[in-house]
């Protein structure tokens, strides 16, 4: 069972469409149709599709951030019908070091499906290690999924605005953007600059080595556990609730969130899905520059 993440090798080696299923996350906020676009050009075969605006997000309101978490039923269906059933070992990939992956990877975790994992280094991993590649878009076996009812909610909680607000300045807050956009010196997509006072950065691609794959998993606890107490709960943001996903599947990598996976109710990283984009959406909430 792969929790956490899967390497190329162990994909290549273990894969089959019976009991394995696969998704292709990839995305870009600069042009949201590209995703799609090359997955039809080539992909892992039997991956299928999923996208971040319409699969894994619902629709943007007036007090909402950019990528809404969706609703979890219609979740539930799509991936029925992606052939999703509870004894899957389900693995999600982008191009972008699994900063889009691992918002499907976390929105399963929170429907209680353990056997889940990003495939580290991502699509370019598989093709520069020769993994076949399809254009081929495949037609499963169709199911009624739902999930681990059991464990959902209580593995990968979640924070609102107003229970955040209520809880600052006393709390662990780390945002996953970028050190520019983090300090408000530039600000790229969203209408407000800076950060909320008393956060933590570590843009999510610190996680990453500079080949694009995960860092192994002692130096990320070491980094981590500088950064934060990973024994205290540890709030994630970002923009808009993804790439703040990626911060999460990285301790949990590290084994910073060991008794998460023991215990679900003990799991330390919590999300806060609305993040800075619906964090400023309410003018009276605190904002810093630096």
């Amino acid at each position: 069972m792969y929790q956490t993440l899967i390497s190329v090798d162990a994909l290549q080696r273990h894969y089959s469409p019976q009991g394995w299923v696969v998704f292709d996350c990839r995305f870009d906020l600069a042009d949201v149709k590209k995703g799609h676009r090359l997955y039809r050009e080539g992909h892992i075969p039997a991956a299928q599709f999923m996208d971040l605006e319409q699969d894994l997000s619902s629709a943007v309101t007036a007090l909402s951030g950019r990528h809404p978490l969706p609703d979890f039923e219609v979740l539930k269906e799509k991936l029925g019908k992606a052939g999703v059933t509870s004894a899957s070992q389900v693995v999600v990939y982008d191009d972008c070091g699994g900063a889009m992956a691992a918002r499907l990877w976390w929105l399963m975790r929170y429907l209680g499906h353990t056997s889940i994992a990003v495939l580290d280094g991502g699509y370019p991993a598989w093709v520069q290690h020769e993994g076949e590649t399809s254009a081929n878009v495949f037609s499963p076996a169709q199911t009624v999924y739902q999930g681990n009812l059991s464990t959902t909610d209580a593995g990968m909680p979640l924070v609102s605005s107003a229970e955040l607000q209520q809880q600052l300045p006393d709390v662990q807050l780390v945002d996953a953007r970028a050190t520019p956009r983090f300090n408000g010196e530039v600000e790229p997509i969203d209408p407000v600059a800076g950060h909320i006072p008393g956060a933590l950065n570590r843009p999510f691609q610190d996680n990453l080595t500079t080949t694009g794959v995960f860092k192994p998993a002692d130096e990320l606890a070491n980094e981590w556990s500088a950064l934060v107490n990973a024994h205290e709960p540890v709030i994630h943001m970002c923009g808009s609730g993804v790439t703040a996903c990626h911060n999460i599947l990285a301790m949990t990598h590290a084994g910073l969130n060991v008794l998460g996976l023991q215990n679900k109710a003990l799991n330390n990283s919590v999300l806060y899905a609305g993040s800075w984009s619906e964090w400023i959406r309410d003018n009276t909430r605190p904002v810093e520059c630096l």
